[in-house]
């Protein structure tokens, strides 16, 4: 039997979901369903110490962490199939069927794919500058191999695999969704992923509350990991039925 093994920023317990590394972080209290709130990307250093703070404020108000590490899939439909695995697996264990989604950097990729295609799963959707278009990160020729395509082939499917194109879905199930970016990125450009999704978004007739950061980058800045505002977006969604 595999072993699974996974450093986590709190005590949790670490597993096996579809052959991949999934782990939980679990308030010793909770209602039924039970609320959760679903992290991504869970890759090596992932989620990391510095989003202790927030996870022990997602405890104490009952709710729980969870991920699944599907690789550097950038949203493609073989690590969406993997994200339905851990839905169920959690879903079989008493979890709520609408998680609230975290995603930080490229984690917003993973997110809003499966979430266009899931958006009756969705609670709302926080975002600490998530990556929405594929282009500016990692770019189509990063991106391609991880959805079996060519550059071209990628470039040429961007309705079906770019979360930028792939919004209105999640506008007309009510999803509500909040981000935070820096003006600064030079990683994830501000102005082609969360300003991009802040205009689409609202002309869709969606909601969305963007919270934009002068001269912040793609950094390690505790107030990132510490916006109060964000982490009760995501524990009022992750409580929402």
């Amino acid at each position: 039997m595999a072993k699974y093994e996974k450093p986590l920023p709190l005590p949790g317990e670490v597993f096996g979901v579809a052959g991949r590394t999934a782990f939980l972080i679990a308030p010793e209290r909770a209602s039924r369903p039970r609320p959760w709130i679903w992290y991504a990307p869970t890759l090596p250093g992932t989620p990391s110490p510095e989003e202790g703070w927030m996870f022990e404020q997602f405890l104490a108000a009952g709710v729980a962490i969870a991920g699944i590490d599907v690789g550097e899939s950038y949203g493609s439909p073989k690590g969406r199939r993997l994200f339905s695995a851990l839905h169920t697996a959690l879903a079989r264990r008493g979890y709520w069927k609408r998680p609230c989604l975290l995603a930080r950097s490229r984690g917003g990729l993973m997110h809003y794919n499966w979430a266009a295609e899931n958006y009756r799963l969705v609670a709302g959707v926080a975002g600490i500058y998530p990556v929405c278009d594929l282009t500016t990160y990692p770019g189509l020729k990063t991106a391609c191999g991880a959805y079996g395509l060519s550059e071209a082939g990628l470039a040429a499917r961007l309705a079906e695999h770019n979360p930028v194109e792939r919004l209105a879905t999640l506008a007309r199930a009510r999803v509500p969704l909040f981000h935070t970016h820096g003006t600064e990125d030079t990683v994830v450009p501000f102005d082609r992923n969360a300003a991009l999704v802040a205009r689409r978004y609202h002309k869709l007739g969606g909601r969305m509350t963007l919270r934009v950061l002068e001269g912040q980058g793609h950094n390690w800045w505790p107030g990132w990991f510490q916006c109060q505002e964000l982490v009760d977006f995501a524990i009022a969604r992750a409580h929402s039925r």
